[in-house]
């Protein structure tokens, strides 16, 4: 068969091409019409993203147009000629077997390779039979170098580029030393373009991997961080209560059972006393039941709660403690200044459990008949005072417990409640010379007012 008839001038256009009026380097090798545009989503190491399969799309299409141009130029160049059923014929066959391609998947699996080899066997007979079916070289090479393990891509390529070469020769008028030079090294750069993005895409996947990894590292800390929040939030509301429990429920019990038992002891000898202590005690039960209400509902103080602040709270508690007293213990309210600015409720309301504890410790421990409540309300703190005449004791340092105590946690709770919101404890007290707690709480800063100092907390 006479293959010179494809060297003739008029068919100037070869896979570099060769031509008298076109430059040598313009074709497909040269990133011409004919390049490839990268490797496509059936290929190792670079996703299946939407940009990836638009190049697939791309160079699959560049394919089919390359072999059509080249089938249409030859059957315009040669037409009738023996060759041209076959021509025609290998054309679809390879046509139909790069169809066939992303049926068999994307995995180096032996039938894929078996299906590149046919493939590439098919472009080989048809570029000896017709130089010009060359420009289908490059979609040939990235599809080699999707599938192939580099040593065995590379060698592809090369003989790709080797029938390029050939081609580009039998195609060319006289020798000319780019047909022979060209072909080499553009096939090199997009075998260098191709390794480098896969290297990317395979540090892209890596550093995706590295930021799930990172991301659920984050997550189950945060869960565990919660974890931990809430069973800290759970211990520090377990010991809120135990204090609420201890100002309110506790003492009003201590005191019906003190009551109670004075009504039995004096329940023959004087009925109209008895009777007295029983009715103290049931105003004492009707205000637990209102504490336990308020518990249920927002565990706020039920004197605050009523209205009237926290002034209101204290002058309703000294009124109640001097009257279930019975005439044993006088207590007395006094406030002085105004506040610059409405009292947190937070405040308000640990004040005023902590003037209840203080005046049960009186009630209780301290055999005093006067004790008194001073609220100071200065620019940067607030200040509440709880004194007595009893008969005193000796003050401790902070933390340590006396021996032989019954009861010891009305001290410990106040001391904690002062510290929650910053403030500090002093207790001055002496055998026989009675007791004075001072409890100051700092405020916040308001624009009028210098920050607050920070006062060191009394040892006892």
């Amino acid at each position: 068969m006479d293959h010179r008839s494809d060297r003739r001038p008029p068919e100037g256009v070869g896979p570099a091409g060769a031509g008298p009026d076109a430059d040598p380097r313009s074709g497909p090798a040269a990133g011409g019409p004919g390049a490839d545009p990268g490797p496509g989503p059936d290929s190792p190491g670079f996703g299946g993203d939407p940009e990836a399969r638009r190049l697939a799309f791309l160079m699959h299409a560049a394919f089919f147009l390359l072999l059509g141009a080249s089938l249409t130029r030859f059957l315009m160049r040669h037409p009738g000629e023996a060759r041209t059923p076959w021509i025609i014929a290998l054309s679809i066959t390879l046509a139909v077997l790069y169809l066939l391609g992303p049926v068999l998947g994307s995995r180096p699996t032996p039938r894929r390779v078996a299906w590149l080899g046919v493939l590439v066997v098919v472009w080989m007979v048809l570029v000896v039979l017709a130089p010009s079916f060359a420009w289908c070289a490059v979609p040939l090479f990235y599809t080699g170098l999707r599938i192939l393990p580099p040593r065995a891509a590379l060698a592809l390529v090369a003989l790709l580029t080797a029938f390029v070469v050939a081609a580009q020769l039998r195609l060319a008028t006289g020798f000319d030393p780019n047909l022979v030079l060209a072909p080499p090294a553009v096939a090199a750069v997009a075998t260098a373009v191709f390794v480098h993005m896969r290297r990317q895409a395979v540090r892209q996947g890596e550093l995706a991997a590295r930021q799930r990894e990172l991301i659920d590292d984050l997550l189950r800390t945060r869960r565990e961080l919660a974890a931990t929040e809430r069973r800290e939030g759970t211990l520090a509301e377990r010991q809120r209560l135990s204090m609420e429990i201890h100002d309110t429920l506790a003492q009003g019990l201590s005191s019906q059972q003190m009551l109670l038992q004075a009504a039995d002891r004096t329940w023959s000898t004087d009925p109209a006393a008895a009777r007295r202590h029983v009715r103290t005690a049931t105003g004492i039960a009707e205000r637990n039941l209102a504490e336990a209400r308020r518990f249920v509902h927002d565990l706020a103080p039920a004197d605050l709660a009523e209205g009237g602040g926290l002034e209101a709270a204290l002058y309703a508690l000294a009124a109640r403690e001097s009257a279930q007293a019975e005439g044993a213990l006088t207590v007395h309210c006094h406030v002085e200044g105004a506040p610059a600015a409405p009292l947190p409720d937070r405040v308000q309301s640990a004040l005023l459990r902590i003037a209840q504890g203080a005046l049960a410790n009186v009630r209780e421990h301290s055999g005093a008949t006067a004790a008194g409540l001073t609220l100071t309300h200065l620019d940067d703190r607030v200040v509440l005072d709880v004194g007595d005449n009893g008969r005193g004791f000796t003050v401790e340092p902070a933390g340590v417990r006396g021996h032989g105590t019954v009861r010891g946690h009305g001290i410990p709770a106040i001391r904690a409640r002062v510290r929650q919101l910053g403030g500090a404890l002093t207790i001055e007290s002496a055998p026989g010379e009675g007791t004075v707690l001072s409890a100051g709480i700092p405020l916040a800063p308001t624009p009028s007012t210098a920050p607050p100092p920070t006062a060191p907390e009394d040892p006892a």
